[in-house]
């Protein structure tokens, strides 16, 4: 069997299974990538370049599908090379997000062709308008959103099938191509990401933090409005004035993932530390920047309480290892969120009640011993539902053969139409999943 992985920023959601089917020795594994992407050393790697195009002639609406189709045409010359040593892949695993799709079809009529169904924009129960205090209107804004669809739409129409990380990730996606979406997590390493009681965490200063310090964590590729920081960092005088010990763990780099770029002359870490400045102790808050796999681990191990917030966007793999270390996640009531958390493994809280959130993690400060059971139930969703090796790469590798029972498409829905109300580093792609 041959399998042609095309990506941009390979193997990015594709790590897993590709390392997973080169080592199988019937399998032959190619991939495509741009000249950015890291590659496999096992997988054969054909990358592309584009270069800087001016798009200030093309219309607004149509100038994301312009790049897109210039982008196709380099995927399409560094195909040929493929295709002229000889390989001719039988499956095909493909994220839409940049128009490299837009050729597959064409050259390779009889692949199978597996969709990577990340997410599809909208104007409604999404990102977009969710938070009005940065919330975009007008309605060319919403057609250019829509126009942001338009390769993804092209190629849910070619595609043999798709595969959703969750069910809520899976709903955005126009009905009519849902039964053609199968929800199939990539997995985590819960063995690396596992409770340690004797984990500590070396703060710049030297000092080491311990499960038996009060230790509140926050995680995101960015910190930016999309995930929460503005939230959380409103919800930190509250926190820290109520418990005088509590040290807060701050993971992520001050770039932009998401969404719009801070004020010109800030970044939005800066904008929004600057708006409680005299209200929290700062010798208690830590930015760490991004931090070795290793390390982001260990704040994981020693959080007392994790605060995991988002928009109605794409779901990060950090709560999924957050919970898989065993922390007890405080975490937003929004609909990516509530595919994971139900009240017994975790904490809902409202997006926008930051004194909620911070009430909430006072609590579990307060009494620790009161969320044992919430922690334990935490790191067996993980183990039952988002195990790497035993659950997700399996289910993975049953699908790309094409068992018959991984051929038909799940009738899933979100886990958010029926839960219990109570009060939620690593990733490689555009959109980064953190």
């Amino acid at each position: 069997m041959n399998v042609l992985f095309v990506h941009n920023n390979f193997p990015a959601q594709y790590r897993h299974i590709a390392i997973a089917l080169a080592r199988d020795p019937k399998v032959r594994v190619c991939a495509i990538g741009a000249a950015a992407s890291r590659g496999l050393k096992s997988v054969n790697t054909v990358k592309y370049s584009l270069d800087s195009v001016d798009v200030a002639a093309t219309h607004p609406f149509a100038r994301r599908f312009d790049l897109e189709s210039r982008r196709a045409e380099q995927v399409l010359y560094a195909l040929s090379s493929l295709i002229a040593s000889g390989f001719t892949p039988d499956v095909i695993m493909a994220h839409p997000g940049w128009g490299e799709t837009l050729p597959l079809r064409a050259l390779f009529p009889r692949a199978r062709f597996i969709l990577y169904c990340e997410f599809f924009y909208g104007v409604t129960n999404r990102d977009v308008g969710f938070d009005a205090e940065f919330a975009e209107t007008g309605v060319d804004g919403h057609v250019a959103l829509h126009a942001k669809n338009a390769a993804t739409l092209l190629a849910l129409a070619d595609c043999d099938a798709g595969v959703a990380p969750t069910p809520w990730q899976r709903s955005t996606f126009p009905s009519e191509f849902q039964r053609k979406i199968h929800v199939i997590h990539e997995g985590v390493d819960v063995d690396l990401a596992k409770p340690a009681d004797d984990a500590t965490f070396a703060l710049a200063s030297g000092r080491k933090l311990r499960r038996s310090d009060e230790v509140v964590t926050f995680v995101a590729r960015n910190l930016e409005p999309l995930r929460g920081y503005h939230i959380f960092m409103r919800a930190l005088p509250r926190i820290m004035a109520l418990r005088p010990k509590a040290e807060i763990l701050v993971v992520g780099a001050e770039g932009v993932s998401y969404g719009a770029p801070a004020p010109p002359g800030t970044t939005w870490r800066a904008k929004f530390l600057a708006e409680v400045d005299g209200k929290i102790d700062r010798k208690r808050i830590h930015f760490t920047g991004p931090l070795p796999y290793r390390d982001y681990i260990a704040a994981l191990q020693v959080s007392s309480a994790h605060i995991y917030l988002t928009y109605p966007f794409v779901l990060s793999w950090s709560l999924i290892e957050a919970m898989s270390t065993g922390c007890l996640v405080i975490g937003s009531d929004t609909e990516p969120v509530r595919d994971v958390i139900d009240g017994r493994n975790g904490i809902l809280t409202p997006f926008f009640d930051n004194t909620a959130l911070a009430d909430r993690v006072v609590e579990a400060l307060a009494h620790p011993g009161d969320f044992r059971g919430m922690r334990t139930r935490a790191r067996q969703t993980a183990l039952d539902r988002f195990d790497l090796q035993r659950v997700c790469l399996p289910q993975m590798l049953s699908f790309v053969r094409g068992d018959e029972g991984a051929r038909r498409a799940p009738k899933a829905t979100s886990s958010s139409q029926s839960r219990v109300r109570v009060f939620v580093g690593a990733g490689a792609s555009a959109p980064p999943r953190s």
